[in-house]
């Protein structure tokens, strides 16, 4: 199985969402989809990343958004910056693919719906932490917006977004996507290749 800890705040997870998927069903492996808040991954072991941004103009971030925008291209996507949600308070949407993913009526829309959050954001500069951009969202992929909004208020919902962040900090991770095949971990888009090789590993040490 492959454990995918992803936040639709990421450029770079929402690259690595639509390649993980084929990656996956080629070798015939599961993923377990696993929501968290990067945010809180940075504020407990990365806090350098913010300084880090400060400075969009020097020449490693102007060569990062140079190389996120190459490789949305070379698969097949488009991304936008939203210049007044950027970063975004991803929480709500997060917690809202926990509550999906538990509930019977809305899971047969999960994937549907993450897809459709991160092009909101990424493709249509919609700010995902507004109710009314999820309760659309909700409608476009036929989840129940009402229930979608009262899922995410419940305190066992908002528990497990928390649970997940932190088991993501205590196996390791400081940003997304990260991968774990087992207990190998995985950082980033780029790193696609090796999750495949880890697979392909483990099972031939299963044989």
């Amino acid at each position: 199985m492959i454990e995918f800890f992803f936040d639709c705040s990421s450029p770079w997870t929402y690259i690595a969402f639509r390649n993980i998927q084929p990656l996956a069903a080629a070798l015939d492996e599961p993923i377990s989809w696993r929501p968290v808040l990067v945010g809180g991954i940075f504020n407990t072991v990365n806090k350098g990343i913010y300084a880090s941004r400060e400075d969009m103009n020097a020449p490693k971030n102007r060569y990062m958004l140079k190389d996120v925008q190459d490789n949305a291209r070379e698969y097949g996507l488009t991304l936008h910056f939203p210049p007044k949600v950027f970063p975004v308070n991803s929480v709500k949407a997060m917690r809202g693919c926990i509550w999906i993913a538990q509930d019977a009526a809305a899971r047969a829309h999960y994937l549907p719906f993450i897809e459709a959050t991160f092009a909101a954001y990424f493709t249509r500069e919609e700010d995902i932490s507004q109710d009314d951009v999820l309760a659309a969202i909700c409608r476009s992929v036929g989840i129940d917006a009402d229930a979608f909004l009262a899922g995410i208020a419940q305190a066992d919902i908002k528990e497990q977004l928390k649970t997940n962040t932190d088991e993501a900090i205590r196996r390791g991770a400081f940003g997304a996507p990260t991968f774990f095949v087992g207990d190998d971990m995985y950082f980033g888009n780029d790193r696609l290749p090796l999750v495949r090789s880890a697979v392909l590993r483990r099972r031939a040490a299963n044989r």
